[in-house]
């Protein structure tokens, strides 16, 4: 019996710790979402004085890389080459309702964004192929929207890469994305 109650243990023990996980530590560029108008996830509950609308106007995804002392743009960003618009999977913005941006029209649906950074101008892209691991699967042929945006610079760093909204009147807002002493204001209408 004694033998009996040792094999149940040993094979019990045996078995917790073969099924034990291992899980992955934090993400270096932590996941993040950006809502406009902004805060809405929370407002929506917590901010009724604000009288939001049912649902977003656009929901961003992306993940946020810290610059660390390193030179961002023109070195880990390289200028005139695709980049993923953060680290890790594409950006993924969520249109909830027909929008123009920059003035051209996005449709409703789901799309990855990516830019082409030079010093001056960022072309920023707008693409259906959505759930991509960075931008080694882009193809061209999915782009849907292009937009220039004129490089602005901060007065102060902006540590970890940043995409936020300014909300505004009238069905106006802007689309803010920087990071380093960078940054580009998107204008978007809905």
């Amino acid at each position: 019996m004694k033998k009996m109650i040792l094999f149940s243990f040993c094979i019990g023990l045996f078995t917790t710790v073969s099924l034990a996980q291992d899980f992955r530590g934090l993400d270096k560029s932590p996941l993040d979402r950006a809502y406009l108008p902004d805060h809405f996830a929370h407002d929506i509950k917590f901010a009724p004085e604000r009288n939001l609308p049912d649902s977003p106007i656009l929901k961003v995804d992306y993940s946020r890389p810290q610059k660390k002392g390193r030179q961002v743009f023109g070195g880990m960003v390289k200028y005139n080459e695709l980049w993923r618009l953060g680290a890790n999977e594409a950006t993924e913005i969520k249109v909830y309702k027909d929008v123009r941006i920059d003035g051209k029209l996005l449709r409703e649906g789901t799309y990855t964004m990516y830019a082409i950074p030079t010093e001056e101008v960022w072309t920023i892209i707008f693409n259906k192929a959505v759930d991509q691991w960075g931008h080694y699967s882009y193809d061209e042929k999915n782009d849907v929207l292009r937009i220039n945006a004129h490089v602005l610079h901060n007065s102060n760093p902006v540590e970890e890469f940043s995409i936020q909204f300014e909300d505004s009147e009238n069905g106006i807002a802007l689309m803010y994305i920087a990071w380093d002493m960078n940054r580009v204001e998107i204008p978007i209408s809905y």
